[in-house]
């Protein structure tokens, strides 16, 4: 009974059909990956709960790979093509205009985040400098 009342939010299956098609494949050297579908509802509940990683609960398999997975998706941009590839479906009005955001009144840094380190992790291969442009 417990699993199912922290299920209750996962993915449908018919919301889990649009970004199972645009997610990486399985790595081919190495271990076989943990079910994406398993981890991504891992990372949502990690997200809505505002919850430590350690204190994820079981049924989201290790939280060291859910941890692991979202990490390395986010530093290298696979994040990004999800979303891209979820917006080519957007209101045709707002195409690639369509875009996320947070307000920075409501969303705020840790109290100890201004002692992060600056530099880029360095077990991730990182994308290309992001260009800003004025327009």
């Amino acid at each position: 009974m417990g699993d199912e009342r922290l299920k209750r939010h996962d993915l449908a299956d018919e919301e889990w059909a649009r970004p199972a098609p645009l997610l990486p494949a399985q790595n081919v050297h190495g271990a076989r990956w943990s079910d994406h579908r398993t981890v991504i509802d891992g990372v949502f509940f990690r997200t809505r709960a505002s919850c430590a990683r350690r204190d994820l609960p079981p049924c989201y398999g290790k939280w060291k790979t859910v941890y692991n997975r979202h990490r390395r998706w986010s530093l290298d941009g696979t994040w990004e093509q999800i979303l891209d590839g979820l917006r080519a479906g957007c209101d045709a009005a707002e195409g690639e205009d369509w875009t996320v955001s947070a307000d920075s009144t409501i969303v705020r840094a840790h109290q100890h985040a201004a002692g992060a380190r600056h530099a880029p992790a360095v077990d991730i291969a990182q994308k290309g400098p992001v260009k800003i442009t004025s327009g």
